[in-house]
């Protein structure tokens, strides 16, 4: 027994022993292989259990990645332009917006397929816009190169002629209007939207009005009148009576002119001239020209009280006792009893001024706008 184990026992120590001296033969051996090729052939791919034919090859998930738009912007001499901006709108997306590099190229990614629209601006060239149309998800688009033209420069000049010019014009006009071509008829104007005249305007209307040679001729005229009728007898009668006569008929015209026609509407900016209305029906230019001898226009165009007028009336007839008779001298009261005749006066002649006169005067405009003037 003892004999049999042994044997055994040494048997099987034998195999143990030559199980590990062939183990590392093998080691040595796999170790020089790849010492002599570094690069050992790729691992096989497992094939697919056919049980679970998901582990097998798949194919690669398309990713919709839409369309890829190219351009290149440039000027008419084919040089690049860069910075100018680039919008492109398409459809159904928001628009986009980049700048043009340095070689004047712009691109587009991820658009949504279909029509777009690109347009290009840049500054010192006019606006262009180019359209196109991107088929595919995953189509490149290279659209034709965009040419920017240099921008038109429009220059607009408006030629305003100051108020002052515009008003100057009229008076020209004014000075010319003349009843039956004689008499001087300044101050009224024809058009209806005339500029307002300034203070020195006002001064030289009133100037050449009193210095008109029939000025001094219906100022004779008037002057014999009264010296035939002996009104104002306390200048008496001859050549020195009729020239007291004329100096005062001319004194109650060059204050009245003045201080009526120059100086208060200097003062208060009114215009001292009746604006000639011309259109609508009979009542209501024979309603405005009676309300003109009470109102008038402000330098500001606007309908006021004619406080020059009036005051100018009541200043003249105070300023009239200082050379008239003393036997002629009106007092206060007088004064104002005057000044009401003279705003009555005034109305009728207004009246005839927009029923009459103009029909008399040769030199008054032929066209009167129609649009009338504005309602006091």
């Amino acid at each position: 027994m003892t004999s049999t184990r042994s044997r055994a026992g040494h048997t099987h120590a034998i195999r143990i022993v030559s199980a590990t001296v062939l183990t590392l033969l093998a080691l040595a051996l796999s170790v020089s292989v790849s010492a002599q090729n570094p690069n050992p052939p790729p691992a096989q791919p497992k094939a697919a259990s056919p049980a679970n034919p998901s582990q097998g090859p798949q194919l690669s998930t398309i990713v919709n990645i839409g369309c890829t738009i190219f351009g290149t912007v440039i000027d008419k001499s084919g040089a690049a332009i860069s910075g100018a901006r680039v919008a492109l709108t398409v459809e159904g997306q928001d628009a986009k917006e980049t700048p043009t590099l340095d070689d004047g190229q712009f691109s587009f990614v991820n658009i949504r397929p279909g029509k777009f629209q690109i347009s290009v601006t840049a500054q010192g060239f006019a606006t262009q816009v180019a359209a196109d149309t991107c088929a595919t998800n995953g189509g490149i688009m290279t659209v034709p190169a965009i040419t920017l033209a240099v921008a038109t420069e429009i220059t607009r000049v408006e030629v305003t002629v100051p108020r002052v010019e515009v008003a100057e014009g009229e008076i020209k006009v004014e000075e010319k209007q003349r009843v039956l071509g004689v008499v001087p008829n300044f101050y009224v104007t024809y058009i209806p939207d005339a500029a307002p005249l300034t203070s020195k305007q006002k001064f030289e209307l009133a100037w050449k009005t009193t210095i008109d040679p029939m000025t001094f001729i219906l100022t004779g005229a008037i002057a014999g009148v009264q010296q035939a009728d002996n009104n104002f007898s306390g200048y008496g009668q001859g050549a020195q009576g009729y020239g007291k006569r004329y100096g005062a008929v001319y004194a109650d015209t060059v204050t009245s002119t003045f201080i009526g026609g120059a100086i208060l509407p200097s003062l208060f900016k009114q215009d001292p001239r009746y604006f000639y209305k011309g259109t609508g029906t009979v009542r209501s230019r024979a309603l405005y020209a009676i309300a003109n001898a009470v109102i008038c226009k402000g330098d500001n165009k606007k309908w006021q009280p004619n406080y020059s007028g009036i005051i100018g009336s009541l200043a003249a007839g105070g300023i009239s006792n200082l050379y008239y008779p003393d036997s002629d001298k009106t007092g206060a009261a007088l004064t104002f009893e005057n000044a009401l005749i003279g705003i009555g006066t005034t109305a009728a002649a207004n009246l005839l001024q927009e029923f009459v006169i103009k029909k008399l005067t040769p030199n008054a405009p032929k066209i009167v706008s129609n649009k009338p003037a504005a309602q006091p």
